[in-house]
């Protein structure tokens, strides 16, 4: 992880901060559904207009495609973000030129303005140095609070932080206080749960975390592949046949580490994919032809909770079964409750991410007894992967 600025060194008083947010949140009839994101930033807004701030928040919303789209406009986030902190929020619609520089102008010390959506302009997603240096001359500094945007080289998550001093905000810096905590420097022995559909989008997960944890435990379609790679006739199960010799390639490269790799001895099975649809619970290879797994069995889940008594760090990413589907969440959501005990007893430290995965989480309604539950998709899973975040790269103090 490399070194970064926080906001216990920065002195904004009288100063305009440019304070890079994730308010790409969920809509419905012109309301927020979700405040999730607009309170992982709350923290850092307060603590700068506390310190005499003019915070000026910059933020995309949907995929505009460098276009100017009304349907993907801020401004009824203004109001949202508003009514959550209970302050007044302005909002310019413009995030360049004078339009916005006025109205940053009319914002005083200790208030707050929104910009319009970044991706307006093309220059975003390009991180095009002269959008940056656009946005830069905004404000005095620079702070990114949105680990869930920094997985992306865009104009104001990386190229604006070579214009001005750059700071990671208190939701940024508590990700990567958590993600650090979870497998750079974890408390052993390291339990990972990778599961979801198919191993092809998580690859390079995979292979790296057999070099990072202790014991990796593979669940919902993604551990039919492996199954069937072992031999194991999965029946209609949904499984990525043709990538059998890379999941060997896993379970090869894990024994040859000495990490542990979990698969289930037993499943939920069923003839239909649909709400209580007529199923069984049986050993993995009682599959029959026209039977799909559609969730790990009780034995298998009495068997990681087991496990996870004995681990001191769990990592997870990706549901057992097709949780949304009644009754195929049984073994999330065991798993999940057991997770929670051990992080109230003290005896784990639990980090998840990732969208199937927090959804999962919250109808095991546990997300409050996790020690961290990341609101990043795709930045979480990259960062898992071991890849460099170009967002967080560039507040290399």
């Amino acid at each position: 992880m490399p070194a970064y600025r926080t906001l216990d060194a920065i002195d904004v008083d009288g100063k305009i901060a440019l304070v890079r947010v994730d308010l790409n949140v969920p809509m419905q009839n012109g309301k927020v559904t979700n405040y999730t994101r607009i309170e992982r930033v709350a923290p850092t807004i307060r603590e700068l207009t506390e310190k005499g701030a003019t915070v000026v928040l910059l933020s995309h919303f949907g995929r505009p495609n460098g276009h100017v789209n009304p349907e993907m406009s801020l401004k009824p986030i203004a109001k949202a973000v508003a009514e959550y902190l209970d302050i007044s929020v302005s909002f310019a619609s413009e995030c360049t030129g004078n339009i916005a520089k006025e109205a940053i102008s009319a914002t005083g010390k200790g208030e707050v303005i929104l910009l319009e959506n970044v991706r307006f302009n093309p220059g975003e997603e390009k991180n095009d140095p002269d959008f940056a240096k656009q946005l830069a001359a905004l404000g005095d500094v620079y702070v990114n609070d949105a680990f869930s945007c920094s997985h992306r080289a865009h104009a104001s998550t990386e190229a604006i932080a070579r214009e001005l001093e750059a700071y990671a905000g208190r939701n940024m810096e508590g990700e990567l206080s958590a993600l650090s905590a979870a497998l750079e420097s974890p408390a052993r022995p390291v339990m990972a749960i990778v599961g979801g559909a198919k191993i092809s989008s998580k690859l390079d997960l995979l292979f790296n975390l057999v070099e990072k944890v202790d014991c990796l435990v593979i669940g919902g379609g993604m551990a039919n592949t492996f199954l069937n790679a072992k031999g194991v006739n999965v029946g209609a199960s949904l499984c990525e046949h043709d990538l059998a010799d890379t999941a060997n390639e896993i379970l090869s490269k894990a024994a040859k580490i000495g990490c542990e790799v979990l698969l289930p001895e037993d499943a939920v099975m069923a003839k239909e994919f649909k709400a209580n649809a007529q199923n069984r619970v049986a050993s993995v290879d009682d599959v029959a032809a026209d039977e799909m797994i559609l969730d790990t069995g009780p034995k298998s889940a009495e068997i990681l909770k087991s496990k996870l008594s004995t681990c001191k760090t769990l990592v997870w990413n990706g549901p057992l079964g097709a949780f949304e589907i009644e009754p195929f969440g049984a073994g999330t959501f065991s798993v999940a409750k057991e997770a929670e005990k051990l992080t109230k007893d003290k005896a784990l430290v639990t980090v998840a991410g990732g969208g199937d995965t927090v959804s999962a989480l919250a109808m095991a309604d546990v997300t409050d007894g996790f020690t961290y539950i990341s609101t990043a998709g795709g930045a979480f899973l990259e960062w898992m992967e071991g890849k460099e975040l170009p967002g967080v790269k560039a507040l290399n103090a």
